[in-house]
């Protein structure tokens, strides 16, 4: 169900299915979500539509999604549960229902209180997992190190570039098309939820985009993807998180040290060297501050380990 298919809605009567493929197609041309989230928000409600279908005993339609009660998804929530899913996987599920009923409302005015009233899993607090700086530059000095043609080389560094450079997501950096190329000091990222926010670019990205485009043996046009696969077509995550690998074993880096982790790496290197709390949250697009204030906890703990290091009893 990662995509608008009716045919991947099994379960679902005909008219819910309609229902359910125009939710997909609004969180790809309203939201824009990444192709990553939606291949999982429509995995989840593939699994919660197959759950009803057995759970009810029969196909699911508009009126059994309207007047299901909490003890139904209460009882979605025990099955996944019960497959031994974590906690995270059980609240991303259930996040998923709610958009889905979200839209409902919005658009049908099709209302269903009882899915407000399911409180999800408590989550254990997660503390984001950056690279130290040193091990941030050896990634961008290792990155292009593993392939064998110098375009596909350079291409890996100015991603790595723009990931730790700049702090964008990766779906961020990939969604980027030729006229987004930075000409001067700034450069204008589409975020989440299609929120445009500005962020500086520093010389060394803008020299690793330059190398790139110099080498690539595709046109890269004002409306076509900035970075290419081997195949001319828009680059996929799976490529950079690939690349990512063969480096993490390289360096010796742990597990934590993905293309995300770039991102961690530099909200938590611009807190470190001053950068207030505001600017960083602006600068990663984060709609809340309460999701840029983690990175305080990051760098207390930082703190923390270089004192009881410095100061340990031998």
């Amino acid at each position: 169900m990662a995509g608008t298919d009716t045919t991947e809605l099994a379960g679902l009567t005909d008219e819910a299915a309609v229902l359910v493929n125009r939710w997909l197609e609004y969180l790809t041309s309203e939201k824009r979500v990444s192709p990553h989230t939606l291949t999982a928000y429509g995995s989840d409600f593939g699994d919660f539509i197959s759950f009803l279908a057995d759970y009810k005993g029969g196909g699911v339609g508009i009126r059994t999604l309207a007047g299901l009660e909490v003890r139904d998804f209460r009882a979605f929530l025990a099955s996944l549960r019960g497959d031994n899913l974590s906690a995270r996987s059980v609240a991303r599920s259930l996040s998923s229902i709610r958009n889905f009923y979200r839209f409902l409302a919005r658009t049908e005015g099709i209302e269903n209180d009882a899915i407000k009233a399911v409180q999800g899993p408590k989550l254990p607090h997660r503390v984001p997992r950056p690279l130290t700086e040193e091990a941030a530059k050896s990634v961008m000095e290792t990155v292009g190190e593993f392939e064998e043609e110098a375009w596909i080389a350079t291409r890996n560094t100015a991603v790595v570039a723009l990931l730790y450079g700049c702090g964008l997501r990766i779906a961020e950096a990939l969604s980027l098309n030729g006229d987004d190329i930075p000409s001067g000091d700034t450069m204008r990222v589409i975020g989440k939820r299609n929120k445009e926010r500005i962020v500086p670019v520093l010389p060394a990205v803008r020299e690793a985009i330059a190398a790139y485009k110099a080498e690539c043996p595709f046109a890269i046009t004002a409306d076509g993807p900035l970075f290419v696969g081997k195949r001319g077509k828009r680059l996929s995550p799976r490529t950079i998180q690939a690349a990512m690998q063969k480096v993490r074993i390289a360096l010796g880096l742990p597990e934590s040290a993905t293309p995300h982790a770039l991102r961690h790496s530099f909200a938590t290197h611009l807190l470190s060297r001053g950068g207030d709390l505001r600017t960083i949250q602006e600068l990663l697009g984060h709609a809340d501050l309460k999701a840029t204030q983690v990175y305080t906890e990051v760098d207390s703990a930082r703190l923390k380990d270089v004192y009881d290091k410095a100061f340990r009893r031998r």
